[in-house]
């Protein structure tokens, strides 16, 4: 509305109304995308997380390759839905480039993420992986040391199972490139003349288990030196005791006492099955409990007395 000759200049006043509608849209899509953009970065965090946990816990040659597959598949799923979310704030190709650059970075963030937390419990699962390969035959049963193994194979064989792992997390591989990790491992750790030249690396000019000597490795993509992410040397001073155990088991043939009477109580099938099956035990053990309450309970002892 206007008031006739009262010559008001509504310039100034209109340009400001407009400034002020301009400044509150931009502030409400600035909410609405961060808020969008964070929704997606969640459900990235929520499909990344579990499975590269789950393939770094299983850590063989095949861990990385389905990791990048996980990640480009979850990744193309996720900016795909943003990309037909982001189609409604009316921006500008570069922004929204910009956008989906940064989610596609978080999925990566995620994963090297996931990758480190878990090289740092690499000893961990270095030591279970060489005890479970080392203390069990290949149907995974107890082993039995009964003198006709070949104990030095044994160790070699979880040794380098050890050594694979620590390959697997040494570095973080989300670019298909070629690597000679693994073998510089085996060569330093695994070969006679190489534990010994770990283990007289202060004295060389070079360390082998250091990230920087390693050819066809980014240091980007290094999860820290080998000797600094965990203590190698005491993993290695760990296997000859590994061995000895080994040897004084095989030199006694008989198994343990625990074994004798319950061979002696259920027989060597129903051994073998519980053996086979420790769930049953658990299914024993808990009806042993039933049948004691049950006992007590019912004063069966005071009954039997009383006649």
């Amino acid at each position: 509305a206007a008031v006739e000759l009262a010559n008001w200049d509504s310039s100034k006043i209109r340009d400001k109304l407009r400034r002020d509608i301009n400044d509150h849209v931009a502030s409400v899509r600035a909410a609405k995308l961060s808020e969008l953009t964070s929704s997606y970065e969640a459900k990235l965090n929520e499909a990344l997380s579990g499975p590269v946990e789950a393939l770094l816990d299983g850590a063989n040659k095949e861990t990385w390759p389905l990791i990048r597959k996980l990640l480009q598949r979850e990744t193309e799923s996720i900016l795909s839905g943003l990309s037909t979310a982001l189609s409604g704030f009316d921006m500008d190709e570069q922004t929204q480039k910009k956008t989906l650059t940064s989610l596609e970075n978080h999925a990566r963030g995620v994963v090297e993420g996931k990758a480190k937390e878990e090289a740092g419990r690499v000893l961990i699962r270095m030591k279970d992986r060489f005890s479970t390969l080392f203390n069990h035959d290949s149907e995974s049963m107890p082993r039995v040391w009964t003198g006709k193994e070949d104990v030095r194979s044994i160790t070699k064989t979880a040794h380098s199972a050890a050594l694979k792992l620590l390959s697997v997390m040494a570095a973080i591989r989300l670019d298909d490139n070629v690597d000679n990790i693994e073998n510089t491992l085996c060569s330093a750790l695994l070969d006679t003349k190489g534990i010994a030249s770990v283990t007289k690396w202060g004295s060389t000019t070079s360390d082998p288990l250091a990230s920087s000597t390693w050819d066809k490795v980014k240091s980007c993509s290094t999860q820290q030196d080998i000797d600094h992410t965990c203590p190698v040397q005491d993993f290695m001073a760990a296997i000859p005791g590994r061995d000895r155990e080994a040897n004084k088991r095989s030199n006694n043939w008989l198994p343990p006492p625990w074994a004798i009477v319950a061979l002696i109580i259920l027989g060597f099938n129903e051994f073998l099955t519980l053996l086979r099956n420790p769930l049953y035990v658990g299914i024993i053990f808990i009806g042993y409990l039933m049948l004691k309450a049950l006992w007590v309970q019912l004063d069966i002892s005071g009954e039997f007395s009383h006649g």
